[in-house]
C-alpha cells in the first residue's frame, strides 16, 4: 500500500519538476526545486493529517520531493 503513494508522490514531483524546467527560459534548475518544494511542503502537511507509519513518513519526505526535483531538472537537459 505505502508503494503507491510514495510513487504518486515521486512521479508527481518528478513531471511537475520536468515540466516546469522544460518551459523555463532561464533558472531552470530553481524552477524545479520550487516545484519540489511546494510537493513538500505538501508532504509535510499529509504527515500531520495522515496517520502513517514513521519510517514511510521518513523515506517519503527525504526521497520523494527534493530528488525527485533535481531528477526531473536533468532529465529536461539541464543547462547551468
Amino acid at each position: 500500500n505505502f508503494v503507491t503513494v510514495f510513487l504518486a508522490h515521486a512521479i508527481g514531483t518528478l513531471v511537475g519538476a520536468f515540466i516546469a524546467a522544460k518551459i523555463a527560459v532561464s533558472k531552470q534548475m530553481i524552477f524545479a526545486y520550487v516545484i519540489g518544494a511546494w510537493f513538500l511542503i505538501g508532504g509535510i502537511s499529509m504527515v500531520f493529517m495522515v496517520p502513517s507509519p514513521t519510517w514511510f513518513n521518513a523515506v517519503d519526505l527525504v526521497g520523494a520531493y527534493i530528488p525527485m526535483a533535481w531528477i526531473g531538472w536533468k532529465l529536461a537537459g539541464s543547462k547551468k
